[in-house]
């Protein structure tokens, strides 16, 4: 087991849990994280207990980064004076000692209440995809099941979920990826994504970047090429994209 980040998502799939101070104030303006290297389980029951509090303070900053082969890296300078990303980033809560004390809950529902926030967050998306001929918007599940129909409508894709054990009723493929304690699978139908389908995957948070590898593995394994990642959030310090075997990454909002 590693260390821990004092962030947890409103996903079963992305919490991460840390230690913070019981009397940590409710922070609905700002993204703040608490971070340093843990693993990312898919189990909503999954808690971290740290022998060594650290605490690290600090809000998202507003940027959208691109990286891989390519663009490794890459600093979207122009995109860091967008007024799009500062509102999307301020509407994301974090609610301290929920659901446990000493657990910081990442909570993406005020984000989604901002009827404005949120159209920024599948906008920003849309302008960067919409003429790549993107064939395929592949969603992980949850929250990427929020983020990626709108996006696939909006650039004429069709959008395929990717699920956990035993949620696709029919025949599926499946790939193994590690958790903390033991391994998880993400499954997705067969037929529902070609040879030759250019993909994009959606999630609404990177952490280590075990469920986004694994949604990549599915894709390549019937011969579609993945064009690349994106998500909302990344906790960097996680280094999570060092695991993405070098498909890029888009972020709209970073840790700091």
């Amino acid at each position: 087991m590693q260390s821990g980040v004092g962030v947890c998502c409103s996903s079963s799939s992305n919490w991460l849990f840390g230690l913070a101070p019981a009397a940590a104030p409710l922070l609905p303006s700002s993204l703040t994280t608490i971070s340093f290297p843990i693993s990312k389980s898919s189990s909503s029951s999954s808690l971290i207990t740290l022998s060594t509090p650290l605490l690290i303070a600090s809000p998202l900053r507003s940027i959208a980064s691109a990286s891989g082969s390519s663009q490794l890296n890459e600093m979207a300078s122009d995109d860091a004076q967008d007024p799009r990303l500062q509102r999307i980033s301020s509407a994301i809560r974090v609610i301290p000692d929920f659901p446990k004390p000493g657990i910081m809950f990442q909570d993406i529902t005020t984000l989604l209440l901002d009827t404005k926030a949120f159209k920024d967050t599948i906008d920003l998306f849309v302008e960067r995809y919409r003429d790549q001929n993107i064939s395929v918007v592949a969603g992980v599940e949850a929250r990427g099941f929020i983020f990626g129909p709108p996006i696939a409508l909006a650039i004429g894709a069709k959008f395929v979920p990717m699920r956990k054990p035993n949620k696709l009723p029919g025949e599926v493929i499946s790939e193994e990826y590690s958790l903390e304690y033991g391994t998880d699978k993400m499954e997705m139908h067969v037929g529902a994504v070609q040879r030759g389908d250019r993909a994009l995957v959606i999630d609404d948070l990177i952490a280590t970047g075990g469920t986004l590898c694994a949604a990549i593995k599915l894709l390549e394994r019937v011969q579609a090429q993945v064009v690349e990642c994106a998500c909302v959030i990344e906790l960097p310090e996680l280094k999570g994209r060092d695991k993405l075997t070098g498909k890029p990454l888009f972020v709209l909002v970073k840790g700091a």
